[in-house]
């Protein structure tokens, strides 16, 4: 199974159809190829092999990294 955590972009870099996005607070570089011109900065993304693979609405991002943050914080307590 294969999850894709929420990522935001930052930036983009039209003439090589490259985002750079936010991954809870880690930059990376990122393929927008599959999205051409409906990604936007401020949009989040799902990313999958590097390429953004589809646009999520910040509420169901929000969301996610939410969860995300509260696993990360259990495995951390030993809790998982």
């Amino acid at each position: 199974m294969c999850f894709s955590i929420p990522s935001k972009v930052v930036a983009i870099d039209s003439d090589n159809q490259i985002a750079t996005i936010d991954t809870l607070g880690q930059e990376r570089h990122t393929s927008i190829h599959l999205l051409g011109d409906e990604v936007a900065v401020g949009d989040y993304v799902l990313v999958q092999s590097g390429f953004a693979m589809q646009t999520i609405d910040e509420q169901s991002a929000l969301d996610s990294l939410e969860l995300y943050q509260e696993i990360v914080t259990k495995m951390e307590q030993g809790a998982i």
